[in-house]
């Protein structure tokens, strides 16, 4: 797994493996090589694996997520943008805003994009991913649906942790994806159960914008969606990805 995180104030990508980190120099979008540098995990602060300048989000694409909030099931992906500085890492704070009366949580893998992506076939999809990570679409549920529109309840800064890194040369189409809220779990489903499979979405989402290296798409959350506290710790879990931690924090704490 590649790992992004913070040593002896500084801000390296790593391989993490067994609780140690080894060093890598290089590029992870390119071509980068392991070093002899060896630093256990508890010594690092885990960060974000890559810093987008967007995610892609996808509405609607697992059948379950659909049939649970009552809408038809969509014909071809519907998605959105969060921008940049939702973004947040392991064992983060999430911000609960003040303007909101429910937050809610939702597992979601995402897609870490390796290359400048345009306008690809499917079959070319694959040449064009990084790897695969945890993420959580937080979303300030009753100002989405009061405006009618998904921005500004998906867009605020720190709703959307993405972690706790980034694992290659892993078939994504049957994964077992689970959230747990304070230890209790809330949604489980398998990437089976996608609507669009990963490939049909970056070849679809890249008909439409250039996709750049380390930006993510994250691919849509299955039924169990349901609303955090103030306090709560959510974590979402992925099959040989791991697992996401973060906690539910106020404004005043941030």
């Amino acid at each position: 797994m590649i790992v992004r995180f913070e040593y002896q104030g500084h801000v390296h990508h790593g391989l993490l493996e067994e609780g140690q980190i080894t060093g890598i120099e290089g590029d992870i979008f390119n071509e980068y090589y392991a070093t002899q540098t060896r630093i256990p995990l508890s010594e690092v602060k885990l960060l974000a694996p890559v810093q987008p300048s967007k995610i892609v989000c996808v509405g609607l694409n697992y059948i379950d997520h659909a049939r649970e909030v009552n809408l038809e099931i969509p014909k071809a992906p519907l998605f959105f943008l969060k921008p940049s500085t939702t973004v947040v890492g392991p064992e983060d704070r999430v911000v609960y805003p003040t303007q909101s009366q429910r937050v809610d949580y939702e597992a979601e893998l995402g897609i870490v994009i390796k290359k400048k992506t345009y306008q690809v076939s499917e079959q070319e999809a694959s040449d064009y991913i990084l790897g695969y990570t945890c993420a959580n679409d937080v979303t300030a549920r009753d100002i989405q649906f009061a405006d009618g529109q998904w921005t500004r309840g998906k867009s605020f800064d720190t709703f959307c942790p993405i972690g706790p890194g980034i694992v290659p040369n892993l078939d994504p189409s049957n994964l077992e994806i689970k959230l747990m809220l304070n230890g209790e779990v809330k949604q489980i489903s398998h990437t089976s159960n996608l609507i669009f499979s990963v490939p049909y979405l970056v070849h679809y989402i890249s008909q439409v914008m250039t996709l750049l290296p380390g930006d993510v798409i994250i691919t849509g959350t299955p039924a169990g969606i349901g609303p955090m506290d103030i306090g709560d710790e959510v974590c979402v879990y992925i099959e040989e990805i791991g697992e996401l931690k973060n906690y539910i924090a106020s404004t005043e704490s941030r």
